[in-house]
């Protein structure tokens, strides 16, 4: 089981949540899920971020936290250049990156020092069980929303600003390893 110093280890883009509510919230959602997990803090050091990427060298930290920082930096330059037609709630923003892949914690594990997915993955993705951890912890219908809608599930329903925000900054750091024009 992780502790909180290992969550905000793992994760020093929690200080950028400035209400200490929700940055509470967030950080208990991912000790939540690694309590019901068999993956460790260290473990998202190593695996994968993707199963759909055979031999993905990319870790899930590595992705996770890019994913925050690229979502960030756009929601500042939308700040920048259109804030008035469409304002973004920063902490929203960050909570949400933070916590769009908190689910895999269920629907990944380890056999054989690979990693697979799990039974609770094959029937629930994560933006499902995502939310059901968020929810569990208080987070905000808003940022719940984020994770709901981050991934291929988002695209039948409406999504606020920054669920699109952290939906591209995902995709855009994901699809082209999946679906990119390999030019040797």
């Amino acid at each position: 089981m992780a502790s909180r110093a290992d969550v905000e280890k793992l994760w020093p883009e929690l200080a950028w949540i400035e209400n200490p509510e929700l940055r509470d919230q967030v950080t208990r959602t991912w000790e939540l899920a690694f309590a019901r997990s068999p993956l460790t803090p260290e473990d998202l050091l190593q695996i994968p971020f993707t199963l759909h990427v055979p031999n993905c060298t990319v870790s899930f930290m590595d992705h996770k936290r890019l994913v925050v920082h690229v979502a960030l930096e756009s929601a500042k330059k939308i700040g920048d250049f259109m804030a008035d037609a469409m304002p973004v709630d920063m902490d929203v923003l960050v909570a949400g990156a933070i916590l769009a892949d908190v689910g895999k914690l269920l629907e990944y594990e380890k056999q054989d020092g690979e990693s697979k997915q799990s039974a609770r993955g094959q029937y629930l993705r994560h933006p499902f069980t995502g939310v059901a951890l968020a929810m569990e912890c208080g987070v905000p219908d808003a940022v719940c929303h984020i994770i709901a809608t981050h991934a291929g599930e988002g695209n039948l329903v409406k999504r606020s600003a920054e669920a699109y925000i952290v939906h591209h900054a995902d995709f855009m750091t994901y699809e082209p390893l999946v679906k990119g024009l390999k030019i040797q």
